[in-house]
């Protein structure tokens, strides 16, 4: 039976984590530096079409004029190309999206699984994939390429930066470099702030939890979670696990964080449940109602909402600040 619900629970995480842009794929690249991202960026022909991009995975795509049907696999890639002003363009998204709420008005492709026909249906001008998913969408993939299809698979971003570098590639590919750059700006924007107010603040230990007893899993190094949290000088306890990982009760309440974050809703009342497992009232975080929950989309999904997530993360951890 244990077995079974572990099985469970990775199923649920891996759609999760899929709708949240797959922040919980393996990825062991080093966070590109800011060298780096201005290098990738000044690849991309920022002027004129036509124009020639590279994706995550290496593969050249010639772009003849900017696209006027796009289909999206993703829910931070829908919500970048929303952001970019393109919801005319938009004609397929996946089971996954739900923001913004005109995404319900479009035509739905698969969720772990895409209909090849549906989207070959379509006739998009480019499909944008990512390469968070990789893992499964690699046969659909070369199936709508040998369609005819222009699939771009977007780089699994690992920080602000390379989530910036993103929106601004997505924007020179569809024409809406502009856009692209008031979005980063204003991204840029929150971000600074947010960061002012933390800036001189004591740090906390901070446990993130991603999905509910027995099978626990949590935020370790080489996660964007992580990332954000060392932006607004929180220390998270699991640090010295890799990616997205599974870690017992007894080791969080020997971690005995400050805070707990808890990213996920399908459980009602986790709040009030967390503090009843057992030895858990030991910890500092139960013992001072420190337990908060955020948004999995906006803390997680590589888009413009992410700067608004870091926001709600560092209220959640420092609520003291934002009063």
């Amino acid at each position: 039976m244990k077995k079974f619900l572990k099985i469970g629970v990775l199923v649920f995480l891996a759609i999760s984590l899929l709708a949240a842009c797959g922040q919980g794929a393996k990825n062991d690249k080093p966070a590109a530096t800011g060298q780096q991202t201005q290098q990738e960026t000044s690849q991309v022909d920022e002027a004129t079409f036509p124009m020639t991009i590279t994706d995550a995975i290496g593969k050249d795509i010639t772009l003849e004029a900017p696209p006027e049907k796009i289909v999206s696999l993703i829910p931070s890639n829908t919500e970048i190309l929303f952001g970019l002003g393109l919801k005319d363009e938009i004609v397929g998204v996946t089971n996954n999206d739900d923001y913004p709420p005109e995404v319900a008005e479009k035509v739905k492709v698969g969720g772990m699984e895409y209909n090849i026909e549906q989207i070959i249906a379509l006739k998009p001008d480019i499909v944008f994939a990512h390469e968070s998913s990789m893992s499964l969408s690699e046969s659909a993939i070369e199936q709508l390429e040998s369609a005819g299809m222009k699939v771009f698979v977007v780089k699994n971003a690992q920080d602000f930066n390379e989530t910036y570098t993103t929106i601004e590639q997505l924007g020179s590919a569809t024409g809406k470099l502009p856009e692209a750059e008031k979005i980063i700006a204003d991204m840029k924007a929150k971000v600074e702030e947010v960061q002012a107010k933390v800036k001189d603040v004591e740090s906390k230990k901070v446990f993130v939890e991603a999905s509910d007893e027995p099978n626990i899993y949590t935020a370790g190094q080489g996660t964007f979670m992580n990332a954000m949290l060392e932006m607004i000088h929180a220390e998270n306890v699991a640090v010295d696990g890799d990616n997205w990982y599974e870690i017992g009760a007894e080791q969080i309440i020997a971690k005995n964080p400050d805070v707990i974050v808890v990213t996920y809703n399908y459980v009602p009342d986790i709040l009030t449940k967390i503090p009843q497992r057992a030895g858990f009232d030991t910890i500092n975080a139960v013992k001072n109602k420190a337990i908060a929950q955020v948004d999995e989309s906006t803390t997680s999904r590589q888009g413009p909402r992410l700067a608004d997530g870091l926001e709600e993360l560092a209220k959640a951890i420092y609520p003291e600040v934002f009063k």
